[in-house]
């Protein structure tokens, strides 16, 4: 597949990773939670093993399982984006192979981190991965995480390569996505946001959906957000972007996805713990995200 016949749009969902009580990966919890997600929040994709999946407390072995289970769960009836990504180009690769293997329809890559590699770098690396597969690949953009921006030059350089579908952009800079955006709204290289109070803006730039954790809470407020920029209808987009700002911001007052997990808890979905060294959510902050979830109506 080629970014001349990639046509996602909507809210691709980063999905959680439930855990028992004893840190064990809930296999049943995440079968129920997606069948959730694709019938009462309108998820587009599922995005398995990324930072809001706690990718980073994950063994090799952890990770594998979860993207199986998550491929077999969803049986076809959306794509699996499976977040591979790693600050070792090999490993990123070698994480990307075997999720090929398990039957994925595209990639997640998250800039390398720690490293603060070159823009060369950057390019280097991405080049690698989308050489050794012929998976889609959505570079995500968060230097808030990864401490390396990855600039809009590179970013549009990556666009040309023709597995290279599109980018999650968490940079929280509009300007820059701007110019993203201009250089390459005349292809299919299509760009998420990935800064979920930002995505009624992006989408108003051009942009083309979100890779949202809020779309745990409010996914289908978000489709239909998508649906109605892509009409022309801002003002009923606005309206919905406004309704939901504080439940979006209430999801983020503390280390994500620590609060879209005690949001799920409260919704009577499957969730569970936080790994180390994320911790539960403090009681400040459990009273902020409990009013606007209240507020909104979700729970």
């Amino acid at each position: 597949m080629n970014q001349k016949k990639w046509d996602l749009k909507g809210c691709l969902l980063p999905i959680i990773t439930p855990f028992t009580e004893d840190f064990k990966i809930d296999e049943k919890g995440l079968r129920d939670l997606i069948e959730y997600m694709l019938k009462e929040q309108a998820a587009a994709a599922i995005v398995p093993c990324g930072t809001t999946g706690e990718s980073p407390t994950l063994t090799h072995e952890e990770h594998l399982d979860v993207i199986k289970i998550t491929v077999d769960a969803v049986n076809g009836r959306v794509p699996v984006i499976a977040g591979t990504g790693s600050n070792s180009t090999a490993e990123a690769v070698y994480m990307t192979k075997a999720a090929a293997e398990l039957g994925v329809d595209g990639t997640l890559q998250v800039g390398p981190y720690y490293n603060k590699p070159s823009q060369e770098g950057m390019l280097r690396h991405f080049e690698e991965i989308a050489k050794a597969t012929e998976l889609p690949i959505i570079v995500y953009n968060i230097p808030g995480r990864t401490a390396r921006n990855i600039e809009p030059d590179t970013v549009i350089k990556l666009s040309e390569i023709d597995t290279i579908v599109g980018l999650k952009d968490a940079s929280g800079d509009l300007t820059q996505t701007m110019k993203i955006l201009q250089a390459t709204l005349p292809s299919n290289f299509h760009v998420y946001s990935g800064e979920d109070a930002l995505t009624f803006s992006l989408l108003c730039l051009g942009g083309h959906g979100a890779v949202a954790a809020v779309g745990h809470v409010v996914g289908k407020e978000i489709d239909q957000m998508v649906k109605f920029v892509g009409a022309g209808e801002t003002e009923k987009a606005r309206n919905i972007h406004y309704k939901t700002l504080d439940v979006v911001n209430a999801l983020f007052v503390e280390p994500n996805p620590t609060p879209v997990k005690q949001a799920l808890t409260w919704m009577g979905q499957p969730a569970g713990p936080v790994r180390l060294p994320l911790v539960p959510m403090t009681d400040k902050g459990r009273e902020v995200l409990r009013k606007a979830l209240v507020d909104l109506g979700k729970i």
